[in-house]
């Protein structure tokens, strides 16, 4: 979760993230970590800016050979 997208960010005065988005977004994230645990599998979720997180995550890992990412569009 990047934070900057729950501080204070605004877009046509509404917040970006507002308390129904971030509920539906804790829930998304609760259910798919349990699908994927019934499958054997796991879900990590971190808190900070991505470019730090991923990075972190790499390191602590030791042996990742490819990241794959999508990047927000951006309004202009």
């Amino acid at each position: 979760f990047d934070p900057r997208h729950y501080l204070g960010t605004h877009c046509y005065g509404f917040p970006k993230t507002g308390p129904h988005r971030l509920r539906f977004l804790l829930e998304s994230v609760k259910d798919l970590r349990e699908t994927l645990k019934k499958k054997g599998s796991t879900l990590v979720v971190r808190k900070g800016k991505p470019e730090d997180v991923v990075r972190d995550l790499i390191t602590q890992l030791g042996s990742v050979s490819a990241v794959a990412f999508h990047e927000e569009v951006r309004e202009i």
